[in-house]
């Protein structure tokens, strides 16, 4: 009866362990979360007073399906202040959420037979996406040896005549990766004269550590500017996971009507409120509250890879963005399901398994939580793998 879209489609895992975690607790287990890729943090509230002052405002008829113009213009200005990117107010679409982007992208790129680069580990939803429109995932395997980031060896060898994207996340989830200016350079010398689309994912570019500084693909050169659609929101860098706000940047006109005309068929635009409300998570004034979350983040990190490292037979790199943690636990259980699921049920901790991600022998353990928590689980952790 169902589509053969839909029945080649995957449910999302990480969605899926954070709803049975959930459901646990509510059902009275003691439960501490890890799973979602979701702040602690309250939204800030130069963000609520705006989405306030619209409601009050009467501002909530239907908009523009690729976003009002001052939101557009926030977003054009945001990329040049912060990513030395030229956009124009045509090159931008707002979706409801990044994750709309990304479907909207692969949806009127994308046909059938079409194959798309992914690094592995990749966050859940790239294949699925690519799947569902017709193109084959084509993986290239990354590991701790290279900081879990794609050689410019392994690209060139990756890349055929059918070869069509190259998804690429910086900084990455799951493994909290950043790829250098110099590594995108070298990334960007392989792609010079091919056909090859880059999808530049760039939804955590505000939570660096270490004094990062953050590269944007788009910027590497004028080739690249061409060949890459930026793919960013305020989900987790202004905690609005819930406000749906995603948008993308192209400089190929042809590619943003096609996606701009899907929307207008699908959702047409995301909710006015949002579109409102982001424009004070754009435009510089919340960058204190962003700062202080980062800062938070970047504190729990260093903890919470210090205490993971010192218990026996598992091990983690730390990560330079992001606020998840890939660990390793291969050397006591190579099921990251099986490991994941005894967890939940003996310990009460929830953790995605790293075989959602392409990797086994991981799971991925997000610190968007209290230093408490953390603490805690991280301590249950222990106990789990003492006795397993």
């Amino acid at each position: 009866m169902l589509s053969h879209r839909i029945n080649q489609l995957s449910e999302s895992l990480t969605m899926a362990i954070t709803a049975l975690a959930k459901e646990l607790k509510a059902s009275g287990k003691d439960v501490l979360s890890f799973s979602a890729g979701e702040p602690d943090f309250d939204t800030p509230k130069a963000i609520k007073d705006a989405a306030i002052k619209a409601i009050e405002e009467g501002f909530t008829k239907y908009t523009a399906v690729d976003g009002i113009p001052e939101l557009k213009a926030a977003i054009v200005d945001k990329l040049k202040r912060d990513n030395d990117l030229t956009y124009k107010p045509e090159h931008i679409i707002v979706s409801n959420g990044a994750k709309q982007s990304l479907f909207n992208l692969t949806q009127a790129l994308i046909d059938e037979g079409d194959e798309v680069i992914i690094p592995s580990p990749y966050w859940v939803t790239y294949p699925e996406l690519v799947k569902y429109a017709g193109g084959k995932p084509v993986i290239i395997e990354t590991d701790e040896n290279t900081g879990f980031k794609i050689t410019p060896e392994q690209l060139k060898e990756a890349i055929t005549s059918k070869t069509k994207l190259l998804i690429l996340t910086t900084p990455s989830n799951p493994t909290g990766a950043v790829y250098s200016k110099e590594e995108l350079e070298a990334l960007a010398k392989v792609l010079e004269g091919t056909n090859v689309y880059v999808a530049s994912d760039e939804m955590y570019e505000k939570l660096v550590y270490d004094n990062l500084v953050f590269t944007s693909a788009a910027s590497i050169s004028e080739d690249m500017h061409k060949r890459t659609i930026t793919i960013n929101g305020l989900s987790k860098s202004a905690a609005m996971t819930g406000w749906r706000f995603g948008y993308l940047a192209s400089s190929n006109t042809e590619l943003v009507r096609a996606m701009k005309k899907l929307q207008s068929q699908s959702t047409s635009n995301i909710c006015s409120i949002t579109q409102k409300a982001a424009i004070p998570g754009l435009d510089g004034t919340i960058d204190e509250d962003i700062e202080m979350m980062r800062r938070a983040f970047e504190q729990r990190r260093d903890e919470a890879v210090q205490l993971l490292n010192e218990i026996e037979g598992i091990s983690v790199l730390k990560p330079q963005g992001a606020f998840y943690l890939f660990v390793n636990h291969s050397a006591i259980e190579q099921d990251s399901m099986k490991f994941a699921k005894e967890l939940l049920e003996k310990e009460g901790v929830a953790v995605v398994p790293g075989i959602g991600f392409g990797s086994e022998g991981y799971f991925r353990f997000s610190f968007a939580t209290d230093i408490d928590t953390i603490r805690e689980g991280i301590k249950r952790i222990r106990r789990f793998i003492s006795n397993y």
